[in-house]
């Protein structure tokens, strides 16, 4: 992910891609799409927030889709919480926090030297080969794995780097806390906590790298409204969906989702 130019009016330009103006339908179709995606997220299926950057980047620079996104992740993380607020297990937090502060630090010491397409190919690469095992090699009743700290420090690092890069976080972290065997509230509750933790300390980078757009103000207030919407939305259908059916639509998003990073990080690297 290079960083942005430093100092002067240069660093607060949006590098919008040439023919796609502000107002323009493509724009505000794929803005509306991804942050909805960034609410269903925040809802309780964390793979969908993988999906915004790369949507919002057929139009705009990725870079800047991701500071441009940034605000609504955060806003929608605090109804999130609130939604979430009696199914968050808070000794996993304490672990992930450690991980995610050191991804998060790794994620900006590295900004000027990752590429952000070879980074969504690891994602990828990550998520696919965890799903396809969990999907083909797991038991339907295979016991749940126990709390191990190391495990869980490593996981939460590589989704605090991978989230600061790209906000595709999930993909490491759905390693980590899907064998866990979580019920299902508790599962979506402290993944909303973890990436609520993640976005909060993006902020004082993302500043100083240049991606935060203060301009874009005007387009984050109005994509705030499909981002709440479509964290009650997936609130209230993961609360009425059963236990396994919750568990195999997390692994078929996560592979998908997985499947789109590294199809659109080779179509960019070739």
């Amino acid at each position: 992910m290079a960083a942005a130019p430093e100092g002067g009016a240069d660093r607060h330009v949006i590098p919008w891609r040439k023919g796609t103006p502000l107002e323009g339908a493509l724009f505000w179709v794929l803005a509306v799409t991804a942050a909805f995606c960034v609410g269903l997220s925040k809802g309780g299926a964390p793979a969908f927030g993988s999906l915004a950057v790369p949507i919002l980047s057929i139009a705009i620079n990725p870079l800047t889709a991701a500071g441009l996104l940034l605000p609504v992740f955060i806003f929608s993380d605090v109804f999130g919480l609130w939604a979430y607020r009696k199914h968050i297990n808070f000794a996993l937090i304490r672990i992930a926090l450690i991980g995610i502060v050191i991804g998060t630090g790794i994620g900006w010491a590295t900004a000027h030297l990752v590429t952000e397409d070879l980074v969504r190919i690891i994602i990828g690469v990550i998520g696919l080969v965890f799903s396809v095992n969990f999907l083909f090699r797991r038991k339907p009743d295979a016991a749940a794995r126990p709390v191990h700290k190391g495990e869980g420090v490593f996981w939460t690092t590589v989704a605090g780097f991978t989230s600061f890069v790209s906000h595709s976080g999930a993909p490491p972290w759905q390693v980590w806390a899907v064998p866990l065997g979580l019920p299902k509230m508790v599962f979506a509750g402290t993944s909303t906590a973890a990436f609520a933790t993640m976005n909060i300390l993006k902020v004082v980078p993302y500043y100083f790298l240049g991606q935060l757009q203060f301009e874009s103000l005007q387009i984050t207030l109005i994509l705030f409204v499909p981002a709440v919407i479509a964290v009650f939305v997936a609130y209230h259908l993961i609360r009425i969906l059963p236990e396994k059916v919750f568990y195999s639509a997390v692994i078929w998003m996560l592979l998908a989702v997985s499947i789109k990073l590294i199809w659109d990080g080779v179509g960019a690297l070739v």
